[in-house]
């Protein structure tokens, strides 16, 4: 059965992840209306899957030949086209910045539960096919893992004055930490007990960032200690050093091994026996592995909530994370 969808925004991933799927899995979805800001951008897109172009997104949702949307982009319009669609019964596909408070933004979450629809937040890099792959060899000759390295290096442009400063776009990097969060937490499969965090600020900036997880035993596999770290310490003007030996996405280290990850599909892991190098580029893509799951999340029966819960899950970490930086210890969690 087709779903009818309405599409609201075309962020940065729009050409690389969320066209390509959708013209591949045009037998599911049927794209009947498109709003965006860039209107050009969404003249084309219009053009291209027979759709109508939307001058606002409440019209979109009370389509009635709109079952589902997708919000793809994250605007000024922030939470309200999916409380829009919630409010108007429509499944919901975010695939926006998950940028929120779990205090202040409860509310989301409220919304979504009361009404009843099918909510689906894009974790991009759960369904990568590197991270299926590592949780099939973490089940059969990795071994359970014991230690994560989670690091990513930012480029900010620090030749800027101090006087202009305050003037700066700062980069949050609330979603990105949200993102390695859960990212950590389905590898490990449970979740954790405590979490610590530093950083190291400079002027109005910070320019790095470690956020240390423990995740106790269990029946599941020994305790594991994450550690997830993001910086933006190498000038954009230092173009070498930006291109020199970037650290994997991920390194895992098991019981039986240690893998290094970089998605959406490069895997190379080592036990006794030596290297494997995994060849995954011929795996499903991610933006129709995730498509296909909203898919068949939309025509259960049964509703899933999950995916909302894990979202303010990862969003309460990070909030945790701050807490811990602001009273200097470690955070029950």
């Amino acid at each position: 059965m087709k779903l009818r969808i309405g599409l609201i925004g075309l962020g940065d991933s729009w050409q690389t992840r969320h066209r390509p799927a959708l013209q591949i899995l045009h037998e599911r979805f049927d794209v009947r209306a498109v709003y965006t800001a860039v209107s050009k951008l969404g003249e084309t897109c219009a053009r291209e899957f027979q759709a109508d172009l939307m001058d606002g997104y409440r019209a979109m949702v009370h389509r009635h030949d709109i079952d589902a949307v997708l919000v793809l982009q994250r605007s000024w319009h922030g939470w309200l086209p999916m409380l829009a669609a919630a409010e108007a019964g429509k499944a919901i596909y975010w695939a926006g910045e998950i940028n929120l408070d779990p205090i202040h933004d409860e509310h989301v979450r409220s919304t979504i539960e009361k009404s009843g629809v099918a909510f689906m937040a894009e974790f991009p890099k759960r369904l990568a096919p590197a991270t299926l792959r590592l949780r099939e060899l973490i089940a059969t000759q990795l071994g359970p893992p014991e230690l994560i390295f989670c690091h990513r290096r930012n480029q900010t442009n620090h030749s800027l004055k101090d006087s202009v400063e305050s003037n700066e776009i700062h980069q949050d990097d609330r979603s990105e930490f949200i993102d390695l969060i859960d990212w950590c937490r389905y590898v490990v499969n449970r979740e954790p007990s405590s979490i610590i965090s530093a950083s190291r600020p400079t002027s109005q900036r910070t320019h790095y960032r470690s956020i240390s997880m423990e995740f106790p035993a269990n029946s599941k596999g020994p305790a594991v200690t994450a550690q997830i770290s993001s910086g933006d310490y190498i000038r954009s003007s230092w173009h070498e050093a930006i291109a020199f030996q970037p650290p994997s996405a991920m390194q895992i280290c098991c019981k039986n091994g240690i893998a290094f990850v970089d998605l959406p599909s490069s895997l190379v892991w080592f036990d006794d026996a030596g290297r494997h190098l995994e060849s995954l580029e011929t795996e499903v893509p991610v933006g129709e592995q995730l498509l296909r799951q909203f898919h068949r999340t939309v025509m259960s029966l049964i509703r899933n909530m999950s995916d909302l819960n894990d979202v303010y899950r990862a969003a309460e970490l990070y909030a945790a994370a701050i807490q811990s930086e602001k009273q200097g210890q470690r955070i029950s969690v």
